[in-house]
């Protein structure tokens, strides 16, 4: 029997870009001390009253089917959030609760994308991107962002792509990069989308993670409110990765037909997680910063270190919980590297390759570790690429 042409061709036939990630776990299930800058997992728990909360709901019997478009509360809290935030008005009937910001991904291109479209994404990517489009049957196409222009996409770059093509996929703060898109490249980026009629879906998961330079929403600029589909979560701003909540914001007949979706897919999200979640928007940005701050001061130790060296080299991260180092002076791949130091030293990165071709040669840091751990484990880091160099 065979498989569906869809499934089989989510990798495109090669790797997913994982296997040193694996190999780390591997390793640490047969006892071996490894040190894991590898996912973006915060190295805190959800917190206890977010905890409770959710607790608190599912004895009060929240348990059964909720609202397939998430909980009237919910939806209102965050379309209160985004319209704070980015000063654009957005109503519940603006959002759509889902399972995560992944599950949000693949449905924003399922209500853009038919089969065979030409969808387009910036490389360096997040690891699923490619994955995801060929998931709903259209193709990818990455419009390559360098390091040399500081991993910022050109306007002009995506504008010969834009012909044909239906969708652009853009995220910012960044991952993997951690670099924040400015003013100057949103601007460009949404008059491609105007001229060529283009879905925007941003990804902005990472919006409470900034340390240089600030979050701009492409919604927020003029004409794209109605064809933007922004993708927001609860994972990385209150550390609720395995709550598996998220969002769409889009215009109000998107939504609509993303509920249709949802309903033949998901059937909604538990109702006590999104009651957690209510719980958690309505305490403010205090938390928010809590959970962001280890990530800033190990920006800045990073920063530090790489101050006192010569051979690797970093666009320096403006947002997110990533950076990504140059190593190309140690003469090695990224993938290379990544496997070379998690033998000789036990430290497990992620091979720039595994987020595109514009970033190899590269390889991303994780900084969710413990302060002391990170510290000791970046030096080592930049002491075996100073070895090979």
């Amino acid at each position: 029997m065979k498989l569906g042409n869809r499934i089989l061709n989510i990798t495109g036939g090669g790797s997913d870009g994982w296997d040193v990630f694996y190999r780390a776990r591997a390793m640490k299930a047969e006892g071996k001390p490894i040190l894991e800058l590898t996912i973006g997992e915060h190295d805190i728990r959800t917190h206890p009253d977010i905890l409770n909360a959710m607790h608190a709901s599912a004895m009060g019997g929240h348990t059964g089917y909720a609202a397939i478009s998430g909980t009237l509360a919910l939806r209102q809290a965050v379309a209160d959030r985004i319209t704070q935030r980015t000063g654009v008005p957005t109503r519940p009937n603006n959002i759509l609760i889902t399972p995560g910001g992944q599950s949000a991904l693949f449905a924003a291109h399922m209500a853009v994308c038919d089969e065979g479209s030409r969808a387009l994404f910036v490389d360096p990517y997040y690891a699923t991107y490619p994955g995801t489009i060929r998931g709903v049957g259209a193709v990818p196409v990455p419009i390559a962002a360098h390091a040399r222009n500081g991993f910022l996409p050109l306007a002009s770059d995506i504008a010969a792509e834009a012909p044909g093509a239906v969708s652009l996929m853009i995220n910012s703060p960044n991952n993997p990069t951690g670099v924040i898109y400015d003013a100057a490249t949103l601007t460009g980026i949404a008059q491609v989308c105007r001229d060529h009629d283009l879905w925007l879906i941003s990804d902005e998961v990472y919006d409470t993670q900034v340390w240089d330079g600030t979050h701009i929403s492409p919604r927020s600029l003029p004409g794209m409110a109605e064809r933007t589909l922004v993708i927001g979560s609860m994972s990385k701003s209150h550390a609720m990765t395995g709550s598996r909540i998220g969002w769409i914001c889009a215009p109000e007949d998107v939504i609509a037909r993303l509920v249709t979706l949802a309903t033949h897919t998901t059937y909604g999200v538990a109702g006590f997680v999104q009651d957690a979640a209510c719980f958690a928007l309505a305490q403010g940005d205090a938390p928010e910063r809590a959970v962001a701050a280890p990530f800033a001061r190990r920006r800045q130790i990073t920063l530090d270190l790489l101050a006192g060296q010569n051979v690797v080299r970093a666009v320096p991260p403006q947002g997110a919980m990533y950076t990504m180092l140059d190593i190309r002076a140690a003469g090695m791949t990224g993938e290379g590297f990544a496997n070379a130091l998690l033998d000789a030293e036990g430290i497990a990165v992620m091979p720039g390759e595994s987020f595109g071709q514009s970033a190899a040669g590269h390889i991303r840091v994780a900084m969710t570790i413990a302060d002391a751990d990170y510290e000791q484990a970046v030096r080592r880091l930049l002491g075996f690429a100073a070895t090979l160099a």
